[in-house]
């Protein structure tokens, strides 16, 4: 049963905002893409760099350090020189929180 993580309230965090957490040593980057909620490590699977600075387009985000690409629905890496996906983490709203769920 997954453990739930308060992030921020809902009107902190709204549409094209993001918010960076670390939970246990790892960081979680949380993004409001049109009233929906996605999280992702926030580690570029190239190099381990933060990915959150990079540019979004719809739902995907360019590594600002060396290019790669990932869907911030799913984690899938999209284009070299990433090869590997991104762990997902569940989210919510629950009485006006954004909440991600950590296994």
């Amino acid at each position: 049963m997954p453990t739930w993580i308060d992030v921020a309230a809902t009107h902190e965090l709204m549409p094209g905002d993001k918010k960076i957490l670390v939970h246990q040593d790892r960081a979680i980057a949380v993004f409001n893409l049109d009233g929906q909620y996605y999280a992702i490590e926030d580690s570029c699977s190239h190099h381990a760099l933060p990915l959150s600075e990079g540019k979004i387009s719809g739902d995907v985000i360019t590594c600002p350090f060396h290019g790669a690409q990932f869907c911030l629905k799913t984690g899938k890496a999209l284009c070299a020189p990433a090869r590997t996906d991104l762990l997902t983490f569940k989210t919510r709203v629950e009485a006006n929180r954004v909440q991600i769920a950590i296994d």
